[in-house]
């Protein structure tokens, strides 16, 4: 659904199973997580995000590294309930063997940048576990600033770090110009059907997806 210079970030299908159990099913890559997927917990996951597609238009994509075709993991934009309110929230996990080298900030930021071009957004957020360092990190590394510190019976004690819509266009000024001079988005939908959308109209209501 979004391209970036390592990644493609497109819908998830059913197929998309054995490379996402193969993550999620994982104890270190779960530790922050009650406990890590089963087969069924896993196929939840893939038809929670199908769901979410249908319903705003977005949810998690599955992250596939262009050079090689492997789905090493996902990124997007889910409805999340943080601190009592549901709000859009970009979440990201990476399989362990690609850690450290920026594929989660690269995702976050594409997605970062879809969400505030193509919905009425204007705040988005990420929220996480207090002991998830990386996750954080990775948020602030994207903008994020951390705004809310709360009790979570999830996760004993969550995160949510956010970015406004104004914030996003004073600290990148320069991906607003490049996604606003024809350079556009290319999207893959479910059916593996290639579609690109231009901004070069700088219209935001052309593209933007439900939400």
């Amino acid at each position: 659904m979004i391209e970036t210079e390592r990644l493609l970030l497109r819908e998830y299908t059913m197929d998309d199973f054995d490379a996402l159990y193969d993550i999620l099913s994982d104890a270190e890559t779960m530790q922050h997580y009650p406990a890590p997927f089963d087969e069924a917990r896993t196929r939840r996951w893939i038809e929670w995000n199908l769901d979410s597609y249908s319903k705003y238009g977005f949810g998690l994509w599955a992250a596939v590294l262009k050079e090689t075709s492997e789905l090493i993991g996902d990124c997007g934009i889910t409805v999340q309930n943080i601190d009592g309110q549901d709000l859009p929230e970009i979440g990201y996990h990476i399989h362990k063997k690609y850690w450290r080298r920026g594929f989660a900030k690269e995702a976050a930021m594409a997605v970062r940048d879809w969400a505030f071009q193509n919905t009425d957004y204007d705040t988005v957020y990420s929220y996480m576990k207090y002991t998830n360092v990386a996750s954080y990190s990775t948020a602030s590394a994207v903008g994020m600033r951390r705004i809310k510190e709360y009790p979570d019976p999830k996760n004993t004690v969550s995160y949510a770090y956010a970015i406004t819509r104004n914030e996003w266009e004073e600290l990148f000024p320069e991906t607003i110009m490049n996604r606003f001079s024809g350079i556009g988005c290319a999207y893959v939908d479910s059916s593996g059907n290639t579609r690109e959308i231009s901004y070069g109209s700088a219209n935001r209501e052309e593209n933007r997806a439900d939400s």
